[in-house]
């Protein structure tokens, strides 16, 4: 008996380590194989490609006029939405059209304008300190270089590339929080450092690419690649996204996420470029 129960025992234990085996080999056939570097760069290229025919009109989502609005509302939109700096600044600009004018403002009467936009007694300190700076430093004018920006006060890589890129023309990755969690996502970097995934992805692209990315990337998280819950099923690039799944995958379902003008809603900017396809954003006290 007792050699008839070791026999079974040990036929179990062949069976189950044949199974665990199989289970192993079925594992690793069914194991996605890695993706090359070049490979890798291949598909983000194609992704860019992509975005620029489902955002042919990608732009930046301020409103702004000259260099130095823009800079004002790149700080302004810390920790709030580009609509609401866009609903903020007609007054502020109103008030304090040239850094010579803001630089000399009263900080009460600043804070009061922009209080709309949050954190509004540390942007007040930045925006009187940058003004006074551009006034005392450089003639009133905004500077063109980085390493000029970014010694503004309130002025960092992220606000200094979006005045570069778009109101000087010289080439810049913006990595906003929305550039970065998509580029995680489509595996180019695994990096959560800002600089560090700029440089990784300014190594991907040429820079004559590197603003007009910077758009599209942002535009697609804001509209379809959402932080919580993103339209997998209504997004045109799903089969080069190596994270599909992740959000909705029932494409009626997905585009009822969608935001903006790809799901018929006005737009962040007041005033948007001619080619925009949907509405402009409402002005304060006007949603």
């Amino acid at each position: 008996m007792r050699k008839a129960a070791t026999a079974r025992t040990s036929t179990t234990a062949a069976a189950s380590a044949r199974t665990a085996a199989g289970a192993r080999a079925t594992t690793a056939r069914k194991a996605p194989k890695a993706e090359s570097h070049l490979a890798m760069v291949r598909r983000a290229r194609r992704i860019n490609r992509e975005l620029a025919e489902v955002y042919p009109y990608a732009h930046p989502e301020l409103d702004f006029r000259n260099p130095f609005e823009l800079l004002v509302a790149t700080v302004l939109s810390a920790q709030t939405t580009d609509l609401r700096v866009n609903q903020t600044t007609p007054a502020l600009f109103a008030a304090y059209p040239t850094p010579e004018d803001m630089a000399a403002a009263v900080p009460e009467e600043m804070e009061e304008i922009i209080r709309p936009t949050g954190f509004f007694r540390a942007k007040t300190k930045s925006l009187l300190g940058l003004s006074a700076a551009l006034r005392d430093e450089f003639g009133g004018e905004v500077p063109g270089r980085l390493e000029d920006l970014v010694k503004l006060p309130g002025v960092g890589r992220k606000t200094a590339n979006v005045v570069l890129g778009n109101a000087f023309g010289v080439p810049g990755i913006t990595v906003d929080t929305h550039f970065g969690r998509l580029v995680r996502r489509w595996k180019w970097t695994d990096e959560e450092d800002p600089v560090k995934v700029e440089a990784v992805v300014a190594g991907i692209f040429p820079k004559s690419e590197w603003t007009m990315l910077s758009h599209r990337v942002v535009f697609h998280g804001r509209r379809i690649c959402h932080a919580r819950k993103p339209a997998c099923g209504a997004c045109p690039i799903a089969p080069l996204c190596p994270s599909y799944g992740e959000g909705e995958t029932d494409p009626e379902k997905a585009r009822k996420l969608l935001k903006y003008e790809m799901g018929g809603y006005p737009g962040q900017r007041l005033s948007p470029p001619g080619d925009y396809p949907g509405k402009p954003a409402p002005a304060l006290g006007a949603e």
